[in-house]
């Protein structure tokens, strides 16, 4: 009863402590929650890959190759993909931009290596099954983290044919050190995340910024409003182009890509790099 009183004569003074209770107790089940690598994960963010790395080769067994309608996946295959790293050519940066948001997209990245093939890597918020994305969630540990491989067709035709998103695909101006060093430090990530369990978060760990941290890129805001990131890399000149606004048309790949739905994998590797190759000519 005399707390109840002391509160009606301060009114605000126990709206403060009430919030500052509630705040502190939010935290601290966010600062007491750990990640887990054992929960019923949505199907194309149950597996990551079996990771074999020396020093001038690699392997990654299970790249997720889905096909997909416009309503749904048709086929849920894998494949294997192996190589060394000096048959890497180019680095591709790849923009889903998010409808009426201007500050916010997800990102992924393209590897292509000699005889026309493409592996890619998704990093992703990895959703239970019945779990949706919310990006104040994934502020507060509500998600673990994961890397995912895949081929080129299942990355951009789920975004395009399924999800009916825009894409633009940006190469990266990178020496041939460069390449091979981001490649294999995201390799490596990938080992550590699938064996060390690691949350997701939306500040600090998200699809642009764990690339980010990776490249030694520093910190931007753009890694976190992260549909501002194709704009801040060409701002560090690793995007060519006139303009940021021609590097931007020439990027967008929406188009193209759904007209290659029905490929299978390598064909559409072949049809992709010869669209790119036009464009960057």
């Amino acid at each position: 009863m005399q707390v109840w009183t002391w509160i009606r004569k301060r009114p605000w003074t126990g709206l403060a402590v009430g919030l500052a209770g509630a705040i502190t107790i939010l935290f601290g089940s966010v600062m007491l929650a750990e990640p887990r690598l054992d929960r019923h994960w949505v199907d194309n963010l149950s597996r990551m890959p079996k990771v074999e790395l020396s020093r001038g080769s690699f392997s990654l067994d299970h790249v997720t190759d889905w096909s997909y309608s416009d309503t749904a996946p048709k086929t849920k295959g894998a494949r294997s993909f192996a190589n060394t790293f000096d048959e890497l050519r180019n680095v591709w940066f790849v923009v889903e931009p998010q409808p009426g948001q201007p500050y916010a997209a997800h990102t992924l990245i393209l590897f292509e290596f000699g005889g026309d093939r493409i592996v890619g890597l998704t990093v992703e918020a990895r959703l239970e099954e019945g779990e949706t994305y919310d990006a104040v969630q994934g502020a507060l540990n509500k998600f673990e983290l994961s890397y995912v491989w895949s081929t080129a067709r299942d990355l951009l035709t789920r975004r395009v044919t399924m999800l009916h998103k825009q894409i633009y695909v940006y190469p990266l101006q990178l020496d041939e050190t460069q390449k091979r060093t981001f490649l294999r430090a995201l390799i490596e990530q990938t080992v550590d995340v699938s064996t060390h369990a690691r949350f997701y978060n939306t500040i600090t760990s998200n699809c642009t910024n764990e690339l980010a941290k990776v490249a030694g890129l520093g910190w931007h805001y753009s890694w976190v409003l992260t549909g501002y990131s194709p704009q801040r890399l060409y701002d560090l000149k690793l995007i060519p182009g006139a303009t940021f606004e021609a590097a931007q048309a020439r990027a967008l790949l929406t188009t193209p890509v759904a007209s290659w739905n029905a490929m299978e994998a390598p064909e559409f590797d072949r049809a992709l790099l010869t669209e790119l190759r036009s464009r960057s000519s």
